[in-house]
């Protein structure tokens, strides 16, 4: 497979050939909120869209939000920023229940960001009611962009709006107890509203946007309803779709979410409560809209639910626990906790909560996918293990009192405790697992496992805990693989090994696998780990591995990754060895991009580059000058069996790392990349330019010419080749500039499967033609 990551002059690009959007269309319109309440936006019809919220607290607040400004869509996907609303007008009808009324002093107010006529920031507060015709709870609201006023009581607190530089509106939903103190309200407010009709008209009411539909690929995605809540599903799923993701999609249902809370006094917070069911109105009216979405566009859902909860709310006996009794927490801000498959209530609320999932997919006519997301017990760095809560202890027996740090080789009393351990958590998966198929009995089950943490040969016990038996086929129908911690330090031979062994300890043939990819977590590095995490996914479909998910969508999105499946495919059928090099030295050479030329009736061009890369091609013939060159030549040919197999060619102009493409390499002439003290692969590249440099992939180099540099200081040794991947035993230093220095080859086919030469044109001093074509390794 090929990809690239899509930039914000590609946005630009993308919408020039793109289609029109109407401002204000319901896909677009996303919610905020603060915690512990929760709202979510769905869409009812193509001008209509829904809230759902609980509310909490007496000063909760949500908003409904439109930006100016596209920043949650993929480069290729997204609208135009138009700051500009003066000859809009916006028209809908209006319908709510559990909300502060229209005409109420905190009624819902639209809050218009940006600036003023001179450029200075303001903020205008448009109180709805003064533009509503019918009732509170039912209206008919007109919003003139053009003469909006701001103020409670028109005319005499009229506040004109400028809309001539808005950066965002924001409608503001509160509960008919809103009192602006943080008070617990008597009990949690359900409130929803619709916004139907919608229909804006005017002068700036259209907006030019990205349209690019990647074709199928062959790759999954996964999705997290912790990340995409404040999205509609329709904006999601229309983006899966049109980046070319096909068949299941991964949607992990969140940890920080989904849960219903009830207000524990004695504690002082709220908690995870199952009264009115375990499910927010808010979480259960996203997920019905995200499962008819799914099923309209053709996708198969995997629901998915982890072992662990928000922290915060979560109580206290279902926490793991070390042995000083401190709980388990996730290094994420706020951190959730890990539940005990110990703990019977712990686990009585996972089966409510899987069951609720599985009767929304019931409801929605799908079949239940149901994944037991990433079971384990948690293991701090230090390698203490968390089996010492209340619960667990009375299970496993004081065996568990010598558990601690489980670093290294460990005496057959703790092994016979992680044994234990592990039993308990195979019970647990296999319990929520039957609480599933007592809603779906059909239901297909699956298990995800984080090899680098359950393998880490740190802990070389650990597997007994957190990889258990009790697992081993036929427990599960297939079997999810992740280890993005390897793939981003680009330590590929702990991946091939780590898969190794968890398809030899729990038996499920590579048939019945599933493998997710890499994780990236800044944005930053998305240059340099989307082509590790892209050559993983290659890898396991190379293992046999029938479905490959890209993990994730938010993160997919951020950078602009954007996968393809190249035309001839990729180098599978490659020889490596060299084209005659002295047939190749009088070679002529044509670097070519593709780029899509529309010019307009007034003149003006508008271009898209459709790759990130140039793609060489080149000829051959004016090397061949003598018959025994010829023969040379045809034997070539029909050892590649014409343009069946690829092989090198060096290019006569640029073949090394030099600026000038000829000179000997230097370690210092490339940059790959910076140490951060984890990272211990990096791929070969050479940039073209200064500004915004072409980045080119050096998948072929010469062998014996690579020299490499950490911090300015050539390394001679500690570090190996493999293809253009340069792995250090050490990972270098945080801050250190890698930087190589090379020849390198090109790889190419034949541009055709037929080969004409003529002995009477060649001694004729006309030399033929021989056609060779770039392909992408």
């Amino acid at each position: 497979m090929g990809f690239w990551l899509a930039s914000d002059a590609d946005a630009k690009r993308a919408q020039a050939r793109g289609g029109w959007l109407k401002r204000f269309d319901p896909r677009y319109w996303t919610v905020n909120f603060p915690r512990p309440m929760m709202a979510a936006a769905t869409t009812l019809a193509p001008d209509a869209l829904r809230v759902d919220a609980v509310f909490y607290r007496a000063d909760d607040l949500a908003g409904l939000i439109w930006e100016a400004e596209d920043r949650l869509d993929h480069p290729l996907l997204r609208y135009e920023t138009a700051r500009d609303f003066t000859g809009c007008t916006l028209v809908f009808r209006w319908r709510s229940s559990g909300l502060m009324p229209l005409d109420a002093v905190n009624g819902p107010t639209l809050t218009i960001e940006g600036r003023d006529r001179q450029g200075r920031p303001r903020s205008w507060y448009v109180r709805l009611w003064n533009y509503a015709r019918g009732t509170p709870q039912d209206a008919r609201i007109t919003l003139d962009f053009a003469a909006l006023d701001g103020g409670f009581l028109l005319p005499g607190e009229a506040d004109p709006v400028w809309a001539g530089d808005i950066d965002r509106l924001f409608l503001s939903l509160v509960p008919p107890g809103y009192t602006g103190h943080d008070d617990v309200l008597p009990a949690p407010g359900e409130a929803w509203v619709e916004l139907t009709g919608m229909r804006c008209d005017g002068a700036g009411s259209v907006l030019a946007i990205g349209q690019v539909l990647v074709p199928p690929h062959g790759a999954g995605i996964a999705t997290g309803f912790d990340d995409g809540y404040s999205q509609t599903p329709a904006r999601l799923l229309g983006q899966a779709l049109a980046l070319g993701y096909r068949g299941a999609i991964d949607h992990y249902v969140g940890m920080s979410h989904y849960f219903r809370l009830g207000w524990d006094a004695g504690s002082g917070r709220f908690l995870a409560s199952r009264t009115g069911g375990v499910l927010n109105v808010a979480c259960a009216a996203w997920h019905r809209d995200f499962l008819r979405h799914a099923r309209a566009l053709g996708f198969e859902t995997i629901l998915s639910l982890s072992w662990e909860l928000l922290d915060q709310h979560c109580w206290e006996d279902w926490k793991q626990r070390a042995p000083d009794g401190t709980p388990a927490l996730t290094g994420w801000d706020p951190p959730s906790t890990l539940l005990s498959p110990a703990c019977g209530p712990a686990m009585d609320y996972l089966r409510a909560v899987a069951a609720a999932f599985a009767s929304l997919a019931v409801e929605a006519g799908v079949p239940v996918r149901f994944q037991c997301g990433e079971p384990w017990w948690w293991v701090r760095a230090d390698g203490t293990i968390c089996l010492h809560d209340a619960a667990a202890r009375a299970k496993l027996g004081v065996g568990v009192d010598a558990v601690g740090s489980i670093l290294g080789p460990q005496p057959a009393a703790v092994r016979a405790v992680l044994d234990a351990a592990g039993a308990l958590l195979a019970q647990s998966t296999v319990s929520v697992c039957a609480a599933v198929r007592g809603v779906a009995p059909g239901a297909e089950t699956l298990l995800l496992a984080y090899l680098p943490t359950v393998l880490d040969p740190r802990t070389p016990d650990v597997a007994r805990a957190n990889l258990p038996t009790g697992w081993a086929r036929p427990a599960f129908d297939r079997l999810q693989l992740e280890d993005y911690d390897w793939v981003t330090a680009g330590d590929a031979a702990s991946s091939a090994r780590g898969a190794a062994a968890a398809t030899a300890r729990l038996g499920y043939p590579v048939a019945q696998q599933d493998y997710m990819t890499g994780f990236v977590l800044r944005p930053e590095d998305g240059p340099a780990m989307w082509p590790l995490i892209d050559a993983a996914g290659e890898a396991a479909r190379a293992r046999g591995v029938p479905r490959i998910f890209v993990w994730a969508l938010p993160q997919v999105v951020r950078d602009g990754f954007t996968r393809f499946a190249i035309g001839e495919g990729q180098v599978q059928a490659f020889d490596d060895v060299d084209f005659p090099l002295a047939l190749g030295r009088e070679a002529s050479a044509a670097p070519a991009f593709s780029t899509a030329i529309v010019t307009t009736a007034a003149g003006v061009e508008q271009r898209n580059s459709d790759w990130a890369d140039a793609r060489a091609r080149y000829d051959a013939g004016p090397g061949v000058r003598s018959e025994s060159d010829m023969g040379l030549l045809l034997a070539f040919f029909r050892a590649r069996r014409g343009a069946a197999r690829a092989f090198r060619f060096r290019d006569p102009f640029d073949q090394s790392s030099a600026i000038d493409g000829l000179s000997d390499p230097r370690p210092g002439d490339q940059r790959l990349g910076t140490g951060d003290g984890k990272r211990v692969s990096f791929t070969l590249v050479k940039s073209y330019g200064d500004d915004d440099p072409q980045v080119r992939t050096i998948a072929r180099p010469v062998a014996g010419s690579v020299r490499v540099a950490v911090g300015g200081a050539e390394r001679l040794t500690g570090w190996t080749l493999d293809g253009g991947v340069v792995t250090f035993g050490t990972a270098p230093a945080a801050g250190a500039a890698v930087t190589a220095g090379f020849r390198f080859d090109v790889p190419v086919r034949f541009a055709a499967d037929s080969l004409e030469v003529s002995a009477a044109t060649f001694r004729a001093g006309t030399a033929p033609s021989v056609p060779l074509i770039e392909v992408r390794a």
